[in-house]
């Protein structure tokens, strides 16, 4: 299965397999526009999704980055994490397509409707 864009938005959407070519640049501006407050990084095959997240105290942190890790598991789609007392930062990437698919942008939208 190929990338696909819906009418739904990103948080409701589902992720899927993907195999072919990672987003190019425009259709990566147009899913960045659905997202605040995560950054883009590299090209081609080093193009990541990132966002660094800061919390009060290790134990909400740890309470993110569990209810991240259900997220992960649901939508079989995992983040690097990178994770420390009060902070987490979490870099999407689709190792299939060699960069960035639309399963990176849904789960972003997922991690930040946790938060709303």
């Amino acid at each position: 299965m190929t990338q696909t864009a819906s009418s739904l938005p990103l948080a409701q959407q589902r992720c899927s397999h993907q195999a072919g070519p990672a987003l190019d640049a425009d259709a990566q501006a147009v899913l960045m526009s659905q997202l605040a407050g995560w950054t883009l990084a590299g090209h081609g095959s080093t193009a990541q999704l990132s966002r660094i997240f800061t919390f009060a105290d290790f134990h909400r942190t740890m309470a993110f980055v569990n209810a991240v890790a259900w997220v992960a598991h649901e939508q079989d789609h995992h983040p690097d994490m990178q994770v420390s007392y009060n902070r987490c930062t979490l870099t999407w990437a689709t190792h299939s397509v060699g960069g960035l698919s639309i399963n990176d942008f849904i789960c972003a939208a997922r991690v930040d409707a946790l938060l709303a």
